[in-house]
């Protein structure tokens, strides 16, 4: 468990730095529908890129400009200050607009700042619905980014690879499913940040590495007590989060424990496994688009909300922390969607807007996190026996 936590609060990780040790290559991403299977299958190492570590936005504001959300901004900074100067190559998506701004502005970076653009930069489109030409177009840019990826590696990507690929990393879905279920019964024996930092580390460690830890961890988990003082059961939504710290804000020094959460880092895209038996490429596709619950898909806002209330009542939670970075449009609209439609149910739900990056507000978030919990207290639709 403590790699998970290494991993997950650092960008050049032990793992990392032994792949590399190995000269093997190393591709970062921006987007949870970007198929890692791919770069796998290719003997290379798929990393989720992340903006933790930044101690200045000189960089991200020059290129960005103030009024934008910081996740990109993040990223841009560590860009230029070369701090994912050992990936090989990088994969940007239009998860959102500044997202897709992300390409632009670290190509013009790269015109100020040397060697900060990797040999393999490659732009991967990703519609914003899942049905009919959307998928088609999907499955093309699958297609072209496998034929981008062979040509500049040097590499094949075989429909037997892929399969291989997508068995392994099956396997350490599976893992997370069953221990996820370890931390949504009614006597959880696994806390929201170790589970939030498992699935963040899934996005970084080689593959077999990874299933391995998940292995070892899942056997103690079984031999482990219910955790003590959980009387408040919350749900974690809303905006890119790659940070425990933002949930050890709920679970320490109070009677609340996370035990779900719909988040692009968690397990709602780790989750699930991606259909063994169909064609390869079309699996991903239907994977990674066709399942997606991110609100960036046009038109589904009713299946977003059932998916809340399925793993609400699944988990037996007590209330829902809504959380969106400042600028942040596709969150901050849908929380508040989401916060009239649980409310009329009784479902009691916080909102809170706040900066990606160091939590330099985590007094302000302290207080009112706290006050929703005595709230909480008052009047809580789930009881819980501990």
């Amino acid at each position: 468990m403590q790699l998970f936590h290494d991993v997950a609060n650092q960008i050049k990780c032990q793992p990392l730095i032994d792949w590399k040790a190995l000269n093997r290559p190393v591709v970062g991403y921006t987007c949870s529908q970007v198929p890692a299977e791919i770069f796998h299958a290719a003997g290379i190492l798929p990393i989720r890129m992340r903006g933790i570590e930044t101690d200045g936005m000189d960089i991200g504001d020059a290129y960005y400009g103030p009024f934008i959300c910081s996740f990109p901004k993040c990223l841009l900074q560590l860009v230029g200050k070369g701090a994912y100067k050992f990936i090989d190559g990088a994969v940007i998506t239009p998860g959102c607009d500044a997202m897709r701004r992300l390409d632009e502005c670290w190509r013009k970076a790269g015109e100020d700042y040397d060697g900060i653009i990797p040999g393999f930069f490659y732009y991967f489109d990703v519609p914003h619905k899942a049905e009919g030409h959307g998928m088609e177009w999907f499955v093309e840019e699958i297609e072209y980014l496998i034929a981008e990826i062979e040509d500049y590696f040097k590499v094949t990507i075989t429909d037997e690879n892929l399969r291989a690929a997508i068995l392994e990393y099956n396997k350490g879905r599976r893992l997370l499913s069953e221990i996820e279920s370890m931390r949504t019964s009614e006597t959880p024996v696994v806390s929201g940040s170790d589970m939030f930092a498992a699935t963040i580390a899934g996005t970084v460690m080689p593959r077999a590495q990874y299933n391995e830890e998940l292995t070892q961890w899942m056997a103690s988990l079984s031999q482990s007590p219910p955790m003590e003082n959980v009387r408040k059961r919350i749900m974690l939504i809303g905006s890119i989060t790659d940070d425990p710290d933002l949930i050890r804000l709920i679970e320490t020094d109070t009677d609340a424990m996370v035990v779900a959460e719909n988040l692009c880092f968690g397990v709602r895209s780790e989750g699930r496994p991606v259909d063994e038996d169909a064609d390869p490429i079309s699996a991903l596709a239907e994977h990674y688009l066709g399942e997606s619950t991110c609100p960036r898909m046009y038109g589904r806002y009713k299946q977003r909300l059932a998916v809340l209330k399925e793993k609400i009542e699944q988990s037996h939670v007590d209330g829902v922390i809504m959380q969106n970075i400042r600028f942040c449009d596709l969150h901050g609209a849908e929380n508040a969607l989401f916060e009239k439609d649980l409310e009329a149910e009784g479902i009691p739900c916080l909102r809170l807007e706040r900066e990606y990056g160091p939590m330099i507000d985590k007094g302000r978030l302290k207080l009112r996190i706290n006050a929703f919990l005595e709230r909480l207290g008052r009047g809580r639709k789930y009881a819980s026996s501990n």
